[in-house]
């Protein structure tokens, strides 16, 4: 297959938050309490709620920045790339990279909007929630409905309202939720305890897929001299930003072997669960490591005819960015389990040549026609529910994409650049 024949499906993108997400969709009794976007003298803008300021790394917003400019400052929406934050803008970034639909995770409180749950006033936060999933149903995926796969945050701090919302998402078309993949880490109860078993069901009956991204479990702090905090990552004094980041997938391993080793996946069978961003290299290994203790080590417990690796095959669906080790092994792990993702605009992310990059792969794995159209787009579109049945395959195409978006630039601009641009715009605004 040649590149620009490729269909590519992302299902790990991420979108800053503009202001006014909340404007029309919050009941008129919370209207004055929302989230609302404030932008210090330095031009970082920051989302204040109920006492908390929650602002955005420069991490999370770098796409087109040269590398040397990326940190975990704080960052303003002027010094980013308008696709990171403008829908439209992000549609135009996605056809240049050849990318068809794209499920785009929140930044605001956290991949799962965790930082709401310590808000004290949960019927406000309650409400803050659904407003948040209405935006981004109605208005950022349905702005261009063709091209993104929505998801939704979870009001955490109580199952009853998780099942609720679930419903009340699914009933608009979300098949998709967002949801800390080590739960206990941030203090809420583990996926064994049974606590979030109401939930489970609930996903099964709507049909709708659990997605554990990376990070959502643990907490990222910079300290002072160095060292950084993570609740399900180690900390230790001279602990360094670079082992955390490479560090952040393995808690995909930590929660693959929750579910599997504990009861979930066993009691709900038709439960599915996306490792969002975790990578594919590991698990050949990790499967086997399991299925080992399973047959091996009978004292630990009841035992079924279904190994881990069948829990795993049934049940998950592990999500790369690149990862030419774990696409040589696609068989070992099973191709029917592996998507790809691109993670716009993150530090992670290979846009704008993403297309080109995981051909590049998938040609060094000697990965098949059929191989390439289940991990680019079909995994992906069966696993959340995505109607294919009139595909045309000359509409969607890399090529097809990148010929639309032709005119994008998507060369290296510094912060200043957009800022610049930003500020300009912004005096040609009547």
């Amino acid at each position: 297959m040649r590149t620009e024949d490729m269909i590519l499906v992302s299902i790990d993108d991420h979108l800053i938050e503009p202001a006014g997400v909340f404007e029309h969709h919050i009941p008129e009794s919370f209207r004055d309490r929302v989230p609302k976007m404030v932008r210090d003298d330095n031009g970082v803008d920051r989302w204040v709620f109920e006492g908390m300021e929650i602002g955005s790394p420069g991490l999370n917003a770098v796409a087109s920045w040269p590398k040397e400019e990326w940190s975990l400052d704080p960052v303003g929406l002027a010094e980013m790339r308008p696709g990171c934050y403008d829908v439209d803008q992000r549609v135009r970034d996605m056809d240049a990279a050849g990318i068809w639909k794209s499920m785009c995770f929140p930044t605001m409180g956290g991949f799962s909007a965790r930082a709401f749950s310590d808000s004290v006033d949960k019927s406000l936060t309650s409400a803050v929630i659904s407003a948040y999933n209405d935006w981004h149903i109605d208005e950022w995926c349905g702005a261009h409905p063709d091209r993104f796969i929505p998801l939704a945050v979870m009001p955490l701090w109580d199952v009853d309202a998780c099942v609720a919302e679930v419903k009340r998402v699914a009933a608009k078309g979300c098949r998709a939720i967002t949801f800390p993949e080590t739960p206990y880490a941030l203090g809420l109860p583990s996926f064994q305890s049974g606590y979030w078993d109401p939930l489970f069901r609930t996903l099964c009956d709507e049909g709708v897929v659990l997605c554990l991204h990376i990070g959502l479990g643990i907490s990222l702090v910079q300290r002072p001299g160095g060292g950084i905090t993570g609740g399900a990552i180690p900390d230790f004094e001279g602990s360094e930003i670079d082992a955390f980041i490479v560090l952040a997938s393995s808690v995909s391993t930590i929660a693959l072997t929750d579910l599997i080793f504990g009861p979930t996946l066993r009691r709900f069978p038709d439960l599915r669960v996306a490792l969002s961003e975790g990578g594919i290299g590991w698990i050949p290994f990790y499967l086997e490591r399991a299925d080992r203790h399973y047959r091996n080590q009978v004292w630990t417990g009841a035992r079924e005819n279904r190994l881990p690796s069948d829990l795993f095959r049934d049940q998950i669906l592990a999500c790369f960015i690149t990862d030419p080790a774990g696409l040589k092994l696609r068989n070992e792990i099973g191709i029917d389990n592996i998507a790809w993702e691109c993670d716009y605009p993150h530090s992670d992310s290979t846009w704008p040549t993403a297309a080109a990059d995981v051909m590049a792969e998938f040609a060094d794995a000697g990965c098949s026609d059929s191989d390439i159209d289940q991990i680019g787009w079909q995994n992906s579109c069966r696993f959340f529910g995505v109607d294919v049945a009139d595909l045309d395959r000359n509409k969607v195409s890399v090529g097809a994409l990148q010929k639309k978006g032709a005119d994008v630039d998507t060369s290296l601009v510094s912060r200043n650049e957009w800022r610049e641009r930003y500020e300009l715009a912004a005096q040609s605004t009547p």
